[in-house]
């Protein structure tokens, strides 16, 4: 059963090893910036490290050397048919892999972690499989696995559950079964081994000998083996290899190895996906030998084709029919005739690595050899054995375990494709049925060979954006970008950017305000003004009621009540929208979506002069919401605007109890606007929830027809369509191009494919009964991915890739992008290349620090740094370089705090200053600035901003439903300067960080340098100690260094003498303490 309260300890009794070994590579060259005096700008003595040998070459002229390999004629970039959808009003060419792919429905882009309930895979104790060689008789399987084969050994509970147990061995009276299928076995006289010599081979682990040319090639075998007929040591499975396994020695001992790259060309698809003939026979290793973890960081490009002959795991219904079989023959034959519609099982693939989902096919219903057909284009950033295929029955509590085929990863490591039938074998290893295969190919793409990240964010004039998404990249468009809800005049200094052009501060509250006021047609959100159609679409807070008179507020305080009593009666239409889970989920499942996620969009939609008498659609989204407590500005006053600006707007929801003299709550947030073709694809979102929301439903569904309050924009000629609306030019300097991200799912929107089939033509992805779409995912993976010089993180949250954690790998938090980070660290540590990488995160999340909620959160966030921190140690020495950097050289977390010293004529507070929160925050006037950001800027040409969080809730798409864009100017990019570019997202950046620091520095303009990373960490470091003192003093810069110590060895401790946040309390790297953990993580 799939359950997501079911998190039993099984950590593997390996630990990944880090034993790259990598050829040498040249230094990195720097570009020189521009000459930039920002004003403001202060002078601070910084020791140099300068008995440390400095192996980066810093110039300041000439373009960046990226030191990527030199990819072979084989692997340059194709260019594929442009690609069309009905919101796409441009085409773009797309770059894919060489040789035409086989026709399919789509591509399926996953995310690597859970969309349903799935936490973890029990892997089986007996492994792989050998068979038993006996003269004239078919092969007998056994489960003879090494010991130390047993990398995660959790226990199945009854048989409905949703992992797989630990097997026994199969003893020697296993039965033997006849050939899967016969007419394939008829076909043997005519298939021959391929000449391996013409195949790709897999490269030698750095720790393994070189086998000799005489020696035969390695054994293949995958986990739960394919059945075989032939009698010889080996043996043979049905199938197609696309590539050879020659080369492989395999290691006595399981430790995580990653050979060096090579230029393995990607092998090239068969002209169709499946089918045909000319099968060919793949050898079958032995059981000696154990299997090595392995690091997959690329894409795995998985077909699932087709099942056969599963076995019934609907035994209650077969029961039913047996029993009336015993019926007189007339009787019998009527009812079986109703009986047999639905008696058998519902079949489903579960795509699983390290006990992480990678993807899933759609529910088949009653079908014992379903065909699914399915592709996925999956990115992998994982340290594993195998891969795992779980066939599962849908139920309609939960699921029911079938069997699984593994692949190990050492036969696709060099780039071949695997391609064929494998048997399926239940939890005892044995086959679940006689008979029962699964049909897949799998082939994996190692990072080093796709070039779509190699040459940074919007490389070249036809750049296709964000590949496999909902909404394609739109171009055309302008975009504002906001820092706070408001930045008055003369608070942040000025900023020059290329062409001299000044950096303009955006205002963000006063321009919603501003074109609310100016909407004629709509105003999606809130409004005013008569004749405008207003929708206000809230998220319904469940636990916020008002029953016989008395009201409660909620947990989440959203005023969603309020709100509607506010404009009962009014033209404003609201509608309460709660979190939903699909009718066809389990109560608890129901129950635990309603009551937990969250509707956590914030946009706002109006009609907006286009000229001409004309109106176009403009769109504003981010984490600021429009409600208490979230307006301020970049000085973040705790105690000075008290009794005026915040008198009724006090909001600070740590204290319990009377808060009179508190500070309040300061709030820094990101938000944007998009005026352009991709504002059409926030309307559209908007539209797709409103109709889903405002569907009739109960005895409403009795009329007629309804009024859905939407106005129909392409009736109505005064508003210009998608198509017509006015563009910026290409040869526009300031011009955008814009791609709009979702975090949502078809139980929150209509107008996802109704049949599962037709899902992978929008992008979407497949639940257990349900689609997603979860391309903000996708797209904060794929610009990781494609920096080559820093990142720059906000976010209110920051946990994931728990899969790679030192322990609780099977929590479920298994996004990509905490790995990602590493990684793209550690690749660029072995290249000896510069790289840096700015997290800024909230001290404590809002509330309670001592509370059971926060604590497992810091918990949380604790592992994920600490798994980070662990990687790019581990990188450093593999290069030699652990005495000369730290990892803080490349990583850092930071916080955001404020301090105001009292003013000389204020009275004097009078309150005791009793020892609790409140008394001490009165006493030492001091408070975090809550960070609320949702937001990353990569090396200062690309911007994601929205309202999606960092962490399983917001990046999973049927959890909270979330909305975000991504955006770049194609005339501010590395590859069309070829040198720092200094457009309106490095002016973002950089008035940002005027606004943390308190002024700007020369080196700030070169973020993944070395001076930068360690000025800036030093200035956090000082500013924590005047926020942690005794004395109080006025704070003129608000970045905190992270109140954690990160030794040279990348163990991430307490910070000494401050273990705990100051007056508030909560242990700063938090406590694992008993709560829901999917409100945690």
């Amino acid at each position: 059963m799939d359950n997501n309260n079911s998190y039993p300890p099984s950590p593997f009794p390996y630990k990944p090893g880090y034993g790259y070994s990598h050829g040498p590579a040249s230094p990195n060259q720097y570009p020189g910036p521009a000459h930039h005096h920002p004003s403001g700008s202060g002078s601070y003595a910084y020791p140099q490290h300068s008995h440390h040998g400095a192996p980066y070459t810093h110039s300041h002229t000439g373009p960046l050397d990226y030191r990527y390999q030199s990819p072979s004629t084989s692997l340059s970039p194709t260019t594929a048919p442009a690609q069309t959808s009905e919101y796409n009003s441009d085409l773009y060419p797309l770059h894919v892999y060489p040789a035409a792919p086989p026709p399919r429905p789509g591509l399926q882009p996953f995310g690597s972690f859970q969309y349903g309930s799935y936490h973890h895979l029990q892997r089986l104790e007996s492994g792989r499989l050998q068979p038993d060689v006996q003269s004239g008789l078919p092969p007998r399987l056994s489960c003879d696995y090494p010991s130390h084969h047993r990398h995660q050994g959790s226990s199945l509970s009854g048989s409905g559950g949703d992992s797989i147990a630990n097997s026994g061995h199969l003893d020697i009276s296993s039965p033997i079964y006849p050939p899967v299928y016969p007419p394939i076995d008829n076909q043997f006289a005519n298939m021959h081994l391929p000449d391996d010599q013409n195949q790709p081979s897999v490269p030698a682990s750095p720790a393994s000998s070189s086998s000799s040319p005489s020696s035969p090639p390695q054994k293949y075998h995958s986990g739960p083996l394919p059945r075989t007929n032939k009698h010889s040591g080996s043996g043979a499975i049905y199938g197609q290899r696309i590539s050879s396994f020659s080369g492989w020695e395999t290691s006595p001992t399981v430790k995580a190895e990653r050979p060096s790259p090579v230029a393995t060309p990607i092998a090239p698809r068969p002209k169709f996906p499946y089918g045909g003939t000319g099968m060919q026979l793949v050898e079958v290793s032995s059981s000696k030998t154990s299997l090595r973890v392995l690091l997959l960081h690329g894409d795995l490009d998985i077909w699932v084709y087709e099942a056969k002959n599963l076995p019934n795991m609907d035994m209650f219904h077969k029961r039913i029919g047996d029993m009336f079989n015993r019926l007189p023959g007339n009787m019998s034959s009527k009812i079986e005739g109703q009986i047999n519609r639905k008696i058998t099982s519902d079949p489903y693939v579960t795509i699983t690595i390290t006990g992480a989902t990678l993807g899933r096919t759609f529910v088949i219903s009653n079908d014992e050899n379903p065909v699914w057909m399915q592709n996925f284009i999956v990115p992998v950033a994982h340290y594993a054995a195998e891969v795992n295929f779980v066939v599962k029955d849908n139920d309609i509590v939960g699921s029911q375990h079938i069997g699984t085929v593994s692949v190990p990863l050492e036969h696709i490591y060099g780039g071949g494709k695997i391609q064929g039938f494998f048997p399926i074998l239940n939890a005892s290893g044995k086959p679940c049925k006689v008979g029962a295969v699964l049909s897949l190919s799998i082939q994996y793409n190692p990072i080093e060979q796709l070039s779509l990240y190699h040459h940074g964010i919007g490389a070249g004039p036809h750049y296709p954006g964000v590949p496999g998404t909902y909404f394609p990249l739109r171009r055309g468009g302008t975009v504002t970008l906001y820092q706070d809800a408001h930045v008055p005049d003369g608070c942040l200094p000025n900023l020059r950017l290329d062409n001299g052009t000044q950096y303009i501060h955006g205002k963000c509250w006063r321009d919603i305000f501003d074109a609310i006021r100016h909407a004629r047609r709509l105003i999606y959100i809130t409004g005013w003004s008569e004749g405008v159609r207003v929708l206000l679409l809230i998220w319904d807070d469940p636990t916020s009621r008002s029953i016989l008179g008395y009201k409660t507020d909620g947990v989440m305080q959203t005023h969603d009540e309020e709100t509607r009593r506010f404009f009962k009666n009014s033209s404003v239409q609201v509608l309460l929208c709660p979190r939903v889970a699909g009718k066809r989920h389990s109560w608890a499942k129901q129950r635990e979506v309603e009551v937990i996620y969250t509707h956590h969009q914030k946009t706002v939609i109006v009609d907006a002069d286009a000229g001409n008498n004309r109106r176009k659609i403009i769109a504003f989204l981010g984490g600021l919401d429009m409600c208490d407590g979230r307006y301020d500005t970049p000085r973040h006053p705790l105690f000075a605007t008290l009794q005026t600006v915040h008198s009724d707007d006090y909001h600070n929801p740590t204290y319990a109890g009377n808060v009179t003299g508190c500070p309040r709550e300061p709030w820094h947030d990101l938000h944007c606007k998009i005026d352009g073709p991709a504002a059409y694809d926030v309307l559209t979102n908007f539209e797709e929830r409103w109709m889903k929301a405002a569907k009739p439903h109960g005895i409403k569904k009795l009329k007629m027809s309804y009024d859905d309050a939407l106005l129909r924009i392409e009736r109505m000629p005064e508003i210009l369509g998608m198509a017509d609306a006015p563009c910026v030019r290409d040869d526009d300097p300031e011009g955008w191009h814009v791609q709009v991200f979702r975090s949502i799912d078809s139980n929150s929107v209509k107008g996802f494919p109704k049949n599962p089939r037709d899902a992978t033509k929008r992008n979407l992805v497949c639940g257990k009964n349900v689609l997603i779409d979860m391309s903000i995912h996708t797209a904060y993976v794929k610009a990781i991915r494609a920096a080559q010089h820093f990142i720059y993180i906000e976010n209110q949250y920051f946990i994931g890739s728990s899969y790679n954690w030192n322990q609780y790998k099977d929590i479920g938090a298994n996004n990509l992008i905490p790995i990602e980070i590493a990684l793209k660290i550690a690749e660029k540590i072995r290249a000896h290349q510069r790289f840096a990488a700015y997290i800024v995160i909230p001290m404590w999340p809002e509330g309670n620090p001592t509370g059971a909620p926060t604590q497992r959160i810091l918990f949380w966030q604790h592992k994920t740094m600490q798994m980070m921190y662990e990687l790019i140690y581990k990188a450093l020495v593999e290069v030699g370089l652990e005495d000369a950097y730290s990892p803080q050289d490349y990583l850092n977390f930071y916080c955001l705090g404020n301090r105001e010293a009292p003013d000389a004529g204020a009275p004097p507070d009078n309150q005791p200053a009793a020892n609790t929160p409140q008394g001490l925050s009165r006493k030492n006037r001091r408070f975090m600035i809550y960070v609320h950001s949702k937001g990353m800027i990569v090396d200062d040409e690309y911007v994601i901003i929205g309202s999606a969080n960092i962490n399983q809730r917001s990046l999973e798409g049927t959890r909270d439903t979330e909305i975000a864009m991504g955006a770049y100017q194609p005339h501010h990019t590395w590859a069309r300067k070829l040198s720092s570019p200094q457009g309106q997202i490095y002016g973002y950046r950089m008035s940002l960080w005027a606004e943390h620091l308190g002024f700007l520095e020369e080196c700030f303009t070169r973020p993944e340098s070395i001076e930068c990373a360690r000025r800036v960490r030093s200035l956090g470091e000082a500013n924590w100690e005047q926020f942690a003192s005794n004395e109080v003093t006025e704070m003129r810069g608000h970045l905190l260094k992270y109140p954690v110590e990160v030794d040279r060895n990348g163990k991430v401790k307490p910070l000494p003498g401050y273990e705990t946040f100051p007056d508030v309390g909560g242990n700063i790297t938090g406590s694992f303490l008993a709560i829901h953990e999917n409100l945690t993580i």
